[in-house]
């Protein structure tokens, strides 16, 4: 176990405390209107004042505090730990990411003091940062990136969406034509920002072609030589950094051209050598309308299915409506190749459209599920999750897509743990006080 030096100097933790109102997370007020800002950015002022929070100290595993540290109470330093120790449960959430919408500094107060995580998510668009191969658009997501570290909040970032320039597609739908532009890029991220990226998940949902389009196709062995290339590139810039495999679409079968069974795609992936270019294996679900204990042959003797409006896991009983079953296949399918390697969930959450008159299309499950149910499925998740030991980090989906979304018919809205005006749902509540232990 690493050893983790903490220095707390009692009169500015109280002053941290008051104005991240930690105590008392139901009092959460938006950073920004519902409206999308478009690009470039306009200065925005700070939602509430806010202490200059102390720089990042990182101690490395071995490293001691020398005299001359030890005896300055009179300086704040607060550790963020890095690298991530391998017996530690993260407890994450994913934000919007982008840093014209809505104020940064907001965003980290709320997930460190109120919601008391120690792990966020963005997602980055490679292309919105270089739409060309000379233009340089890194306003989207500086300053998101530059806050977490100043909060001592560990970064996952998934980075997806090629530019035109580097696919003979000429869309973002899929890696670049040559696998060497994706690595420079991350070499590039890393570089801009070093020390203050912890994990990287390489693609996202890469079994659905609306996420992957190459010639070849939706395929495994293909995503397998790009992790490679990505794998190798990261390590070569900071070999502290977490590599996370593109987490899966849990879907139905599949014809393989529209998208590919996440069971079946996952064998052919851990085939073709995935785990070797990978420190944890991600992860995606998405909740439905069945609770994160039930399995999915175990949906139809619930109470819900005597009422549930969405009748999927209840009609038509598969792996891929259920929480459960998939996490714990997915974890047997990889600890039978190496017992030590565990998930990263890096996105799962309940939708409830609780509060609003309509509901994303394709998304009537929402309708099934209470604010109470939702607060209550997160937590237990949160739990079930930790409890399993087959789970190395967690993000919840979402903290703030509720007031920066496009409205409750945007879907990611319905999963958010704020409203679409910025107040706290009941889920919000739920995770700032549910117990976090390692």
């Amino acid at each position: 176990m690493n050893k983790w030096l903490r220095f707390a100097f009692l009169a500015g933790t109280l002053l941290l405390l008051v104005a991240c109102g930690g105590s008392e997370p139901e009092t959460a007020v938006s950073d920004t209107s519902s409206e999308t800002v478009p690009n470039p950015p306009t200065p925005e002022p700070a939602a509430t004042a806010t202490l200059a929070l102390p720089p990042v100290v990182v101690v490395e595993e071995g490293e001691a505090a020398t005299s001359e540290e030890a005896s300055a109470p009179e300086m704040v330093e607060e550790v963020k730990i890095r690298p991530w120790p391998a017996d530690k449960f993260g407890y994450g959430v994913q934000i919007h990411g982008n840093a014209t919408v809505g104020d940064p500094i907001f965003t980290m107060d709320t997930v460190e003091g109120q919601l008391g995580l120690d792990w966020v998510k963005m997602q980055i668009q490679w292309w919105l940062i270089h739409p060309s191969p000379d233009a340089d658009q890194w306003f989207f997501y500086d300053g998101v990136i530059d806050e977490a570290a100043n909060h001592n909040l560990n970064l996952m970032v998934s980075v997806v969406g090629s530019p035109e320039w580097t696919r003979a597609a000429n869309n973002h739908i899929g890696p670049p034509d040559d696998y060497n532009e994706y690595a420079n890029f991350l070499t590039e991220l890393i570089n801009r920002h070093p020390g203050k990226i912890d994990a990287i998940e390489v693609w996202n949902e890469q079994n659905l072609d609306r996420e992957w389009q190459t010639t070849n196709g939706i395929s495994p062995e293909d995503y397998v030589r790009f992790l490679e290339v990505a794998y190798n590139a990261i390590k070569a810039a900071d070999p502290d950094i977490i590599v996370i495999s593109g987490a899966l679409s849990p879907t139905g079968t599949g014809d393989w051209v529209r998208w590919a069974d996440d069971f079946e795609y996952l064998d052919r992936a851990l085939a073709a050598g995935m785990l070797n270019y990978a420190d944890c294996v991600g992860a995606h679900h998405n909740g439905y309308n069945i609770a994160p204990d039930v399995a999915f042959d175990q949906a139809g003797s619930t109470a819900e299915a005597a009422t549930a409006v969405f009748r999927g896991p209840f009609d038509n009983p598969h792996h891929s409506w259920s929480f459960k079953t998939t996490l714990d296949t997915y974890a047997q399918k990889i600890q039978a190749i190496d017992p030590n390697m565990k998930l990263c969930v890096t996105e799962f959450g309940w939708a409830s459209s609780e509060g609003y008159d309509v509901v994303p299309e394709g998304f009537a499950f929402a309708q099934d599920n209470t604010l109470e149910e939702q607060a209550a499925y997160v937590v237990q998740a949160f739990q079930q999750m930790h409890a399993s030991g087959n789970v190395w980090l967690a993000f919840l989906f979402n903290y703030d897509f509720g007031n920066k979304g496009s409205g409750p018919q945007d879907d990611p809205v319905p999963y958010s743990i704020v409203d679409i005006n910025g107040a706290p749902r009941p889920a919000f509540a739920a995770v700032a006080d549910m117990e976090k232990p390692d």
